[in-house]
Formats: C-alpha cells, structure tokens, sequence
C-alpha cells in the first residue's frame, strides 16, 4: 500500500513502514502526458530496490537501468534528508548523486558551482532531460539574471546552479529564504581547501548555507581529496556530522605512463597521438604559456588540430577555444593548468603533460579529465629534473607562509617520487589517497613492460661526491661535466679539474648521470638549493650511502622506441566504436547538435551510440532500454537515429 501526503510519501514493503520526503515533484515530472495524475501507483514487484520513488526517475528521466557502485545509497541518505560528503572520482557518477535527490524531494536544488563552463554544461545537458534546469553567474545579462530570478520565485526550476559569489549577496540569500529548497549541493568541495591546488576563498563562507538553513540536506562532492583534505572540508563546510561516502579513487579505465624528457619530448608526444590517439580529443598541459603557444602552433605544421588555452588569452578566445573543444570532433587543447576544471567532455581520450605537475592531487585531477565516460584513455607524462627546480624555484619566490611552502615541498617530492617509481603506479597513486587495490594494477607502463634495474651504489657514490667536493653549489650539467672530465674554462676557473672526482664517470654519459641525479634528488640523498640557482646539496640521508653501508638499485633509462610502421589506429577502442554504423550515427548525432546548438555528446554518449550499434533496436519501445535514453530523449530524437539504423540495415 502506499499514502502520499503534501511531504511524505508512504511505502509499505515486506511488512515496514518506508516514508520518502516531498515526492510530489517527482510525478509532477512525468509532463507527458503532463495531465498525471496526483497519485501514483508503483508495483513494487518490478524494483529490486528498497525504494521505488528513486528508481523511477533514474529510469525515466536519466535513462539509466541501475546504479553505479555507490550512488543508490548515497541518493536514499539524502533524499532522507541527511547531510553527505562524497569523495568519489571523476566520472563515478558524482552529479546524479544530487540531480536525482533534488527531484525526489520537491522544491529547487541549488548547486554551488566554481566555473561558468560547468554550469553551462550541465544545466544544456539537463534540460536535453527535460529537467528544468537553470545557472545564475556573471556570464547572463540582467534580462536573463531576472527571467531566471522569476522562475525561481515561481517554483518553475528543479535545479539552480550559482557561482558562490552569487550565492552569498544578502539579496539573493533572501530570495532563497521565499521559496522551497530541496537540498543544497556543493561541487568542487575542495576548492574550500587552503591546501589544495584549487583554493576559492569564498567557498570557505559556505557555512552560511548550514546556519541559515539548518534543516535542508547538504552534499559535498569531490573527486580530489586526501583524509587531511577531508578532514578540512568537513571543518569548513560544517559537516562533521555528516556520514562520509568515500568510494575509492580508482580510474581503471585510465592506463598510466610516465618516462623522463630525454630532449624529444614533443616528437613523442606527436607519435603518441599519431599511433594511438588519431582524430582524438586530447588536452597537453605545460608548465609555461610560452611553452603552450609553441606546442599547439607546432602540433598545427603536423595536421593535428590543436589550439592554446592560457591565463594570458583575452576571456573572449579562451570562451571560443572552450567551445570549439566541446562541439567539435578530434580537437587537442594544450594549455596550462588554468584549463580544464568543470569541463564536462565525456570522450577525451587522452591527457599529456609535458611538464611536471606540482603535485599528485593535481595530477590526479588533470588526468581525471580523460575517459570521462569510462571507456579507455591514457594518461602521458615526460618530465625532468628541470622541472623540478622551476617548481621549486617558483615556489620559494613566492609570497606564501612558511608552513604552506612546507607543505608544497612535500607535494613535489611525492609527484617527483612517482614519476620515479619502478613498481606499479597505480598501487602508488591510490595509497597517496588512502585507497588500496589487491594486486598491481596491469594498467600502467610498469607493469606492462617492469623497468630493468642496476646496482647504482658506485655511481651514486661519485656523483655524491662530486656534489660533496665542489661545494654543494652547483647544478646537474656542470657536476656531469666534471664526472666526465670536460677540460673547459669554467672547471679550470673553479680548479675543478684538479679534484678527485674530475673524470671518474666516464663509464656513463650525459642521459645516463642526469637519470642518477635526478633519482638520487627523487630518494631524498639531493636536494635542490633555492638560494643557490638550483644548485645541489647533501642531505643527511645520503651518509649511508656515501659510508657503503647501503646499496642502490635505480632503474635503467629506457631506450626511446622507434616510430611504429603499423597503422595509427586508436589502442583498445571501444566496443562498436569502429564500425560503420557508429560512424554513421555519429554524424547524425553531429548534425543534430550543430543544429541545436549544443555539443555532440549533449545529445547522446558515445556508449549510447555503441549501444546503438550492439543491439540494432527497431522500434521506440526497444530503444527506451538503451543507456542514456529517457523519455525526453526517446520522444526527441528515437525516430531519427531508428530511422538511421533502418537505412544502415538496408545496405547490407
């Protein structure tokens, strides 16, 4: 049986009793036909959850058949009104977390969003739904702020994203105050982090959100945050109470690659491309705006479509850049760390970067940014020590307190230590996180091909004391010249020429000392002395080393692989995602949504497509049980692409 009242819908189920807040918004979603009736009935028989009031919006607005790992649970403990904080990594699913809630339990939900492109991606994606979905930033007119602000009084909006700028002026904070709030979403939540890469200072007033409406759920949501992260969010967000739904960091569809700039870092970024990731969408990060206006110019003479994205551009190119990336097909952004955050295309097959990034969580989050919609990408990296230092160097010259250089320092040495590694990165990366896996992953460059390694410990030695012997003052190239023996004016200027040490590493080149001395920096023996122009010192750890009470395996410098003559096809596509048919869809989908305005996969997912592809429907009905395809879809756009399917068939 089951009673609906103005705030509580009833449910009994196997003799209890279940009570889901404010379901009436939920009927009134179901607009076709939009005469539905009040009340509703459910056979229960037919839903293998514990609560029917969920699943049939999951199905008939989202178009989805079940639940990813974790979001039925997550969804039930909001809808009941609890406060959440999710961790949960990017394309788990964290959006739905909140979408669906926010239409089970009546009245608008309002989420906090830090960028204007993830507003307008969202919002375009879920009115494609049918969902009444709308942003307020600086980016609308005063008309539209005003047509979007009488909606909102008028009970005409199911979800309102707004910047937190926005959202914490006392005239919109009285609006709020006149109309029914379904739940309160904070995406982004580390961004309330002073520690994270990604620090808003208003989002550490969001307290308000707790003290002025203390009865109305909250969720935040990331995908990047450590336990002290956490522990911070929850602090400043005021939701210590709240129950956490950590669920694990793992992207396994992401396959890591990391390996040292032996000085042709951009030729094996193009072969890259090239053999792996043709007519790709792809992002190329870059420590320098320099750096990114040269790579994208030069990957353009190689008849790749790349384009620059960087804090120097006027707002207006960056907006078009954005765009072009979003609506076109194979399109690389290469850019600094300003790109990316917010951006919600599924299909990106790759992220690259050419230099090293300042930390794992950042890494973590640029890298997240591939494989959205779960289907194989890479994440490419080619570092060196170089980068190290301008990291290190741009950190000391900042004006940042001690105690947060400190904590950078850190960061660096852990994004430094991984790249290092010989065993699986994948095992690394999650234990960063307090996430752990079983066994090596088999998805990263170590496990594919394990590095061979060397006893190091003489060459180690020589190069400690080499550093030990000149003064612990100068950099990497100068302590190889030495090694190496190079008679040149500056080691006869320094009577350099005359140590111990001057030409006792001829057994190995230039590579090969340059990889000792940036593990032995990696391991902690070096560091890199900030006041004295990167040059490097002893630390304590390195006296065992130096006594012969220790040895040291370093791994061997990979030889850099020869330009593969097969063809240049994408590796491990997707199912379906190679067959005519899909390109055929695929066209049709771009038509459809050059039309409207909106990017391709706005309109349909790359799996839906697939899907398209597997089962081959014929009908409306067959192709409601494809992923993705809600009612508004199904009425929108199943004619068209079962009117393609049809052609296809009949030129078999």
């Amino acid at each position: 049986m089951f009673v609906e009242t103005d705030s509580l819908f009833c449910i009994e189920r196997q003799g209890k009793l279940f009570l889901l807040p404010g379901t009436r918004n939920l009927l009134a979603l179901q607009r076709d036909p939009p005469q539905a009736s009040t009340h509703h009935a459910i056979s229960f028989d037919s839903f293998p959850s514990m609560n029917p009031a969920i699943l049939d919006p999951l199905r008939s607005v989202f178009g989805h058949g079940g639940f990813r790992p974790h979001q039925e649970e997550i969804i039930a403990h909001l809808v009941a009104g609890g406060d959440a904080l999710v961790i949960m990594p990017t394309g788990g699913g964290k959006s739905l977390c909140y979408q669906l809630p926010a239409l089970v339990r009546g009245g608008v939900g309002i989420v906090v969003s830090p960028l204007i492109a993830l507003m307008h991606d969202q919002v375009m994606a879920l009115r494609q739904l049918g969902v009444r979905a709308e942003y307020l930033n600086s980016s609308l007119i005063a008309d539209e702020s005003r047509r979007v602000e009488a909606a909102l009084a008028a009970g005409e909006i199911d979800l309102l994203y707004v910047a937190p700028e926005r959202l914490l002026t006392e005239r919109f904070l009285a609006q709020l105050d006149q109309v029914r709030i379904a739940l309160f979403a904070i995406d982004e939540a580390h961004c309330v982090s002073q520690w994270g890469h990604d620090f808003r200072p208003e989002y550490a007033q969001l307290t308000i959100l707790h003290q002025r409406y203390p009865h109305i759920p909250r969720i935040a949501l990331t995908a990047t945050a450590d336990a002290p992260t956490r522990a911070e969010i929850a602090a400043r967000l005021q939701l210590e109470n709240a129950r956490h739904f950590i669920t694990g960091f793992d992207r396994t569809n992401i396959r890591y690659q990391v390996r040292e700039d032996s000085g042709a870092a951009r030729e094996a970024l193009l072969r890259f491309i090239q053999e792996h990731h043709a007519r790709q969408a792809g992002i190329v990060y870059c420590l320098s705006r320099k750096r990114v206006d040269e790579i994208a110019a030069w990957l353009c003479t190689q008849g790749l479509t790349a384009l620059p994205y960087h804090a120097g551009m006027d707002a207006a190119t960056r907006r078009r850049t954005q765009e072009q990336f979003l609506m076109a097909d194979g399109v690389i952004i290469v850019a600094t760390i300003a790109f990316g955050m917010g951006i919600d295309k599924p299909d990106v097959r790759f992220v690259a970067h050419l230099n090293l990034p300042k930390s794992l969580e950042a890494y973590y989050q640029e890298t997240g940014r591939a494989g959205r919609d779960g289907q194989p990408a890479q994440a490419w990296m080619r570092y060196s020590l170089s980068d190290v230092i301008l990291l290190r160097r741009m950190l000391e010259e900042s004006d940042a307190e001690e105690s947060h250089k400190r904590n950078e320092r850190q960061k660096l040495d852990a994004m430094l230590g991984y790249c290092e590694l010989t065993s699986c990165r994948r095992l690394s990366l999650l234990a960063y996180f307090g996430d752990t896996l079983p066994q090596p992953c088999g998805n990263c460059d170590n496990c594919l091909a394990p590095p061979a390694t060397w006893d190091a410990t003489t060459a180690a030695q020589k190069a400690l004391s080499c550093v030990h012997r000149t003064g612990q003052r100068f950099g990497v190239m100068y302590l190889i010249d030495v090694l190496l023996g190079k008679d040149n004016e500056r080691i006869q200027g320094f009577n350099h020429d005359k140590l111990s040490t001057f030409g006792i590493g001829q057994e190995l080149g230039i590579h090969e000392w340059r990889a000792v001395f940036r593990q032995l920096v990696a391991r902690g023996y070096l560091a890199v002395d900030h006041d004295g122009f990167g040059g490097l010192r002893l630390t304590p750890a390195c006296r065992p080393l130096l006594r012969g009470e220790e040895t040291l395996m370093l791994a061997k410098q990979a030889t850099p692989p020869k330009r593969s003559q097969k063809s240049r096809r994408p590796a491990n596509p997707a199912p379906g995602t190679d067959h005519p048919l899909f390109a055929a869809l695929r066209q049709l989908r771009r038509e459809i949504a050059q039309q409207q305005g909106v990017p391709p996969y706005v309109v349909f997912h790359d799996s839906t497509l697939a899907a398209m592809v597997a089962t081959r429907p014929q009908t409306l009905t067959e192709f409601a049980e494809l992923p993705g395809v809600g009612n508004r879809k199904l009425q929108t756009y199943g004619t068209a692409f079962l009117e393609a399917i049809r052609r296809y068939q009949e030129t078999l």
